[in-house]
């Protein structure tokens, strides 16, 4: 069966739901995914937004596999370059070029919005083998270190601006 990529708006918060729990499965991680779900409401704001963007692959009216990414704007300079925060495709229909085509389809909103780069990162775990190869196949290999710093305000924070 043939598959579609569609950029979901504001009115497709039940696909995004979607895009969600088979990001959760795909990633063995439902409950980050699907435990504590964000208000349809939320998701309207999010996929009206100028800085997020979601796509879905979709065989009929199942979500196969679909991409979350940020748009961030520069200010070194006018542009911006798109983050991928999400990719996956559901264990059943990979292989299928499911993958390649969302990148694809976002090369061409990045394309519209002016970006002059995509960029994502893959964990170097067995795990990820398969994803590192897809972007090999697409991009140019950087040699970065990634770093998670934890947000924890204090009681004392309430209330502070930025210093």
């Amino acid at each position: 069966m043939a598959f579609a990529i569609r950029r979901l708006t504001p009115d497709d918060t039940a696909l995004m739901q979607a895009l969600s729990a088979m990001f959760g499965e795909a990633f063995g991680d439902v409950e980050t995914y699907t435990g504590n779900p964000p208000s349809a409401d939320y998701l309207r704001q999010l996929l009206g937004g100028d800085s997020f963007i979601a796509l879905a692959a979709m065989k009929g009216d199942a979500v196969v596999g679909g991409i979350a990414a940020y748009e961030l704007r520069k200010f070194e300079q006018a542009r911006s370059e798109i983050y991928i925060y999400d990719l996956a495709v559901s264990a059943a229909h990979r292989r299928e070029g499911i993958a390649t085509a969302l990148i694809e389809a976002l090369k061409q909103v990045a394309a519209r919005r002016g970006a002059y780069v995509i960029y994502v990162q893959a964990d170097t775990g067995v795990e990820d083998q398969a994803a590192i190869a897809l972007y090999t196949k697409l991009g140019v290999r950087e040699h970065v270190l990634h770093f998670d710093i934890r947000v924890e305000a204090s009681d004392d924070d309430a209330g502070a601006g930025p210093s």
